[in-house]
């Protein structure tokens, strides 16, 4: 292979249509900008998001806070909670059948509050720094 025989792929390269040149390109006269308005003029446009001189939305809207829609997939769940529950093993699915967690939810996270001193294996679910050295003290494990 030599520099000078490398090409580009085909279909990779076309030519750049050329407006304003005659009828004959089917391009010609208004260029495909159709007649007057502030869009067929040079430099005539307008910034973004302008909505005609209406209050645009990103002004009508208040300026308060966030709430990501993911967090409705997220549930947490206690250490008290977890005492309460007759289960060796504990993952999602049982906390959705005793209906500790919504049937939606796909992420859960143990929280250190409360107390556990009943040995429980957690199986696909996370657990805060502390709420995992408080279910090992406890004989359980985190898995």
């Amino acid at each position: 292979m030599e520099l000078n025989s490398i090409k580009p792929a085909d279909g990779a390269k076309h030519v750049k249509r050329r407006v304003g040149r005659g009828i004959g390109s089917g391009l010609g006269k208004t260029a495909g900008r159709g007649h007057k308005g502030q869009k067929s003029r040079a430099g005539g446009y307008h910034k973004v998001g302008f909505e005609g001189g209406q209050m645009p939305m990103q002004r009508r809207l208040p300026k308060r806070g966030f709430k990501s829609a993911l967090l409705k997939y997220n549930a947490e769940v206690t250490l008290s909670e977890l005492q309460a529950l007759d289960l060796a093993e504990v993952d999602v699915l049982a906390l959705k059948q005793v209906g500790l967690v919504a049937q939606i939810v796909k992420n859960v996270k143990v929280i250190k509050s409360g107390e556990l001193s009943k040995k429980v294996v957690l199986k696909g679910i996370g657990a805060t720094a502390g709420a995992k050295a408080a279910i090992e003290a406890a004989g359980g494990q985190v898995a």
